[in-house]
């Protein structure tokens, strides 16, 4: 049995992780934790999120 866990829509109180800024996307990683980047740095780390097998989801 696989279980998914659902997680919430990103708010305006979710902010970016590197800055501050209100968070656009949520990069769930592999190992389960989880980052939050506003628009600007979540395309600075695509790249490096996607090599990571990172799971992108917009808010």
């Amino acid at each position: 049995m696989t279980t998914t866990l659902t997680r919430p829509a990103l708010t305006a109180a979710d902010r970016c992780d590197r800055c501050g800024a209100a968070a656009q996307v949520r990069a769930i990683l592999p190992s389960g934790g989880e980052l939050l980047f506003c628009g600007h740095h979540a395309r600075e780390h695509n790249s490096k999120l996607r090599e990571l097998a990172a799971e992108l989801q917009q808010g």
